[in-house]
């Protein structure tokens, strides 16, 4: 591939968003934060294979992409709250549609544990 079409396939929306939420745990935070915001500790315990180290980067990599907002509370102890941004926000119908689609395939919605609603 010549540098002018590895520029043009960069500039792909699909390969664009791709970059935004590739990561294994990516998906995941963003569907867990679709109700509001949640502590460190309630993330933890939402999605126990994460691990501490790689859901802090994760969370890390999205608040610098501007997919979630990082709030810190000056108390004793600190306190922080992750929340999605609008941007983030905006992907919410999509995670839905792949909670449906993997509903289907698998026979149960994340949603509310049932396939039929």
């Amino acid at each position: 591939m010549s540098a002018k079409s590895n520029a043009a396939f960069e500039e792909c929306p699909i390969v664009q968003a791709q970059h935004l939420i590739s990561g294994k745990w990516k998906i995941i935070i963003l569907w867990e934060l679709r109700e509001g915001e949640k502590r460190f500790s309630e993330l933890q315990r939402a999605i126990p294979l994460v691990t501490q180290s790689m859901l802090t980067q994760q969370l890390r990599d999205m608040e610098k992409s501007g997919l979630i907002h990082r709030e810190v509370y000056r108390e004793v102890p600190p306190k922080v709250e992750y929340s999605l941004t609008p941007i983030a926000r905006e992907l919410l119908p999509v995670l839905q549609q792949l909670d449906d689609w993997g509903g289907e395939i698998y026979g149960k919605s994340s949603t509310d544990g049932r396939k039929d609603q």
